[in-house]
């Protein structure tokens, strides 16, 4: 089988996007596993473009282990731009599970998007049990051997926990994201974050993405800790995310919308032949 298909990412955050609406292909989990194999060509998620009577389209997220995701914030942005040239339209639509998301394609390959509001209900992230999600009491320990206790449960159109600690080059996340990702507290597993404080306005984070391992970047995860940064006072709040390949501007609304802004690639067309 061979097809045609784009690359694209968002700091880095890269994505394999297969056009069902040309060419109706459905790929098998081992076939999805070998194109988001980095030894083969590479991507922390493959995503699908299809057809929609809602909106411009509608889209499918697989993870590099081949698992369903709800929300990808980067590869919605992604096929917004990718959109956006092939309608000649600044302002894009696309239905992620069963929910529009409204993107803006702005200057310099910017794109922002809102999410949407987020949960912080136990049952609605979802959690096996009603904990403070405030305070989840699962604890890492950094490499000069002291705890970090908490964990914030958020979800933005999927699961995340986030860490704040002083430094988040000591923490080992290659080791605590895994485990706390498959905890049976969370029944569908969670994207992993931990976050170091700048300023008010300004967080540097790494995150181990449920289903993807270690990320360059994440934007639901960017929207997640910008939540929980700001819990006490999430309206109108606006916080800087960064990544080690760049910044998502990250802005809540006096509705609590969360509305992610950002860089996104040049569009790369490629062939797979598989």
């Amino acid at each position: 089988m061979e097809f045609e298909a784009f690359k694209m990412d968002g700091l880095g955050n890269d994505f394999v996007i297969i056009d069902q609406r040309i060419n109706n292909l459905n790929l098998s989990n081992d076939q999805i596993l070998k194109i988001c194999d980095r030894d083969f060509i590479g991507c922390d998620q493959l995503i699908y473009i299809k057809k929609s009577q809602k909106a411009d389209a509608d889209v499918a997220f697989f993870n590099s282990d081949g698992s369903r995701s709800d929300a990808c914030g980067n590869g919605t942005r992604c096929v917004a731009y990718l959109l956006s040239i092939e309608k000649n339209k600044k302002e894009i639509e696309i239905l992620v599970s069963s929910k529009i998301l409204k993107s803006k394609v702005l200057n310099n390959k910017d794109v922002e998007t809102i999410i949407g509001t987020p949960n912080l209900e136990w049952n609605k992230i979802p959690l096996s049990k009603d904990l403070d999600t405030k305070n989840l009491s699962l604890g890492m320990i950094d490499i000069d051997g002291n705890k970090m206790n908490g964990g914030i449960a958020v979800n933005v159109g999927n699961p995340h926990v986030i860490y704040f600690c002083e430094d988040i080059e000591k923490i080992n996340l290659k080791k605590y994201g895994p485990l706390i990702e498959n905890h049976e507290v969370f029944p569908e597993k969670c994207n992993v974050t931990i976050a170091q404080k700048i300023s008010e306005q300004h967080y540097k984070i790494k995150v181990w993405e449920r289903g993807a391992g270690l990320t360059k970047a994440c934007g639901t995860a960017a929207c997640a800790t910008a939540v929980a940064a700001n819990l006490n006072q999430l309206q109108n709040s606006n916080s800087k995310i960064e990544f080690s390949t760049g910044i998502l501007n990250i802005q809540i609304d006096n509705e609590l919308n969360i509305k992610m802004r950002g860089p996104v690639s040049e569009i790369e067309k490629i062939n797979i032949k598989i």
